[in-house]
């Protein structure tokens, strides 16, 4: 690959890790705007916003219309699918799909969403550059949410019912998961880690795609993304963290 240059953009938390990655990495990170003035030097473009749709959209039609062709669009598919965001554009041959959760060094595995239009030269480019940062790929169908962040965003829903119907406090919900399961986190504090911003992503996605009563979301949930209570990142989730010592701990 002799172009290094990497155009990021979005919303999401993961934003903030894909750029130390790929400064670590020896790519060049651009903004939208830096990236309008040079163009010609970009290999990749990344796009992560999953909580605004209409932001995601907007940012997908700026790379479309600013990029050569042939650079690669890779789309984070938590929220919508990437057949859907391919549709945005004059070149869905070159979008693809991607997912993951923070915090990336916890996360060894990038998940690829190929939709429909995306060409065979895409998803082995979105391979060697994922690799390339020091990620595992695997593909999967362009399904909302693929696959770990779907499930993993289920399991806290539920749990934000537990908690809204008192069945057990937030503490003993989470220890109960994590002796149950053997997981690292109980759901509501590894929700905090996370953002509760990308759950909810997550579970509005999967409501909208499918419009089912399952995947219908805890109300407890949207109310603190609402009231910007999204976590390890504000301070306060489903608990209050009064330092960034006591957030990592």
């Amino acid at each position: 690959m002799t172009n290094k240059a990497v155009v990021l953009t979005g919303t999401s938390p993961l934003f903030a890790e894909l750029h130390q990655l790929f400064a670590e990495k020896g790519y060049q990170v651009l903004s939208l705007a830096q990236a309008a003035t040079n163009s010609a030097a970009v290999a990749f473009a990344v796009e992560v916003s999953n909580l605004d749709l209409e932001q995601k959209a907007e940012e997908i039609r700026q790379l479309d219309s600013l990029l050569a062709p042939d650079v690669p669009i890779l789309t984070t598919s938590l929220a919508i699918t990437a057949t859907e965001v391919a549709s945005w554009t004059k070149h869905p041959e070159r979008v693809c799909g991607f997912g993951t959760l923070v915090p990336l060094v916890e996360r060894e595995l990038i998940e690829l969403a190929p939709a429909l239009q995306t060409e065979a030269k895409t998803l082995q480019a979105a391979e060697a550059f994922f690799q390339s940062l020091g990620k595992e790929t695997e593909a999967v169908n362009d399904e909302v949410g693929l696959v770990f962040p779907r499930i993993l965003s289920l399991i806290i829903n539920e749990a934000a019912f537990t908690l809204m119907e008192k069945a057990a406090t937030a503490r003993d919900i989470d220890i109960a998961m994590k002796k149950g399961t053997n997981y690292p986190y109980g759901p509501l504090e590894w929700a905090d880690r996370i953002g509760l911003d990308e759950i909810y992503a997550i579970s509005r996605g999967l409501q909208r795609d499918l419009a089912e009563e399952r995947y219908r979301t805890a109300p407890l949930l949207r109310k603190l993304v609402l009231a910007g209570r999204v976590g390890v990142r504000s301070g306060q989730g489903f608990y209050a963290y009064e330092s960034k010592a006591e957030a990592k701990a």
